[in-house]
């Protein structure tokens, strides 16, 4: 067994679990709309490990994997009665509001997994490897790109057509003000932190709480209702 195939189950896993998801769930379902994303996102991903693009395949699976059960937690946290994170707290708690537009739905389940769950895998990585940040930046990087990519097929699929977004709608300004790179950037950062932070568990609680809220508030902003 070659060390790729030795690591491609996980991948598998996960991606079991998401269609499942999808297959579950009701397609206007705002849970539903963030999972097909995602979903499409992971494919994405085992697609480019299988085909060599990540030179270091067993790294590339291990944030895959570890970002992934990230959300797949906080879905089993819901479905257990338990309270997520608090970033991914608004949209499951909007996930039907009438007034909430998938696209709104997509980018707010973004938000929380890139903005919160991203910085803690990479730690989770770095301690299942042996590794310091440094040393998955590639990774994270190559991930990063396909989810800038994704990011505008996102908006162009779920943005209302040219007729209805008007540049006083206030869809435009509510989502305009978000930007992937810019969270992937502050994300980063934000591991690298808790990875120096690791021999004080204190402090880097206090941080991961913090960064769970802001998060969590940006999200809630995103799924302002808007008119129909």
């Amino acid at each position: 067994m070659t060390q790729l195939e030795e690591f491609t189950t996980p991948v598998d896993a996960v991606v079991s679990r998401m269609r499942a998801l999808a297959a579950a769930l009701p397609a206007q379902d705002g849970v539903a709309v963030f999972n097909r994303v995602y979903l499409a996102v992971t494919e994405a991903v085992d697609h480019r490990i299988d085909s060599g693009a990540f030179p270091d395949a067993r790294a590339a699976i291990t944030l895959d994997v570890r970002f992934a059960e990230r959300y797949l937690a906080a879905v089993d946290a819901v479905a257990a009665d338990r309270r997520p994170p608090a970033c991914w707290r608004p949209l499951f708690q909007l996930r039907r509001h009438p007034g909430v537009r998938p696209l709104q739905f997509a980018l707010a389940g973004i938000n929380a997994h890139i903005g919160h769950d991203l910085a803690l895998a990479v730690v989770d990585a770095c301690r299942t490897l042996d590794c310091e940040p440094a040393e998955l930046e590639d990774e994270f990087d190559r991930v990063g790109d396909l989810l800038v990519t994704l990011e505008e097929r996102i908006r162009e699929d779920l943005m209302p057509g040219p007729d209805l977004l008007q540049i006083a709608d206030p869809l435009t300004h509510l989502l305009g003000a978000w930007s992937l790179e810019r969270a992937r950037d502050a994300t980063w950062s934000a591991a690298r932190a808790l990875w120096a932070l690791r021999r004080l568990p204190d402090l880097a609680a206090e941080f991961t709480e913090r960064l769970d809220a802001a998060v969590g508030l940006a999200g809630r902003m995103m799924l302002t209702p808007l008119p129909g």
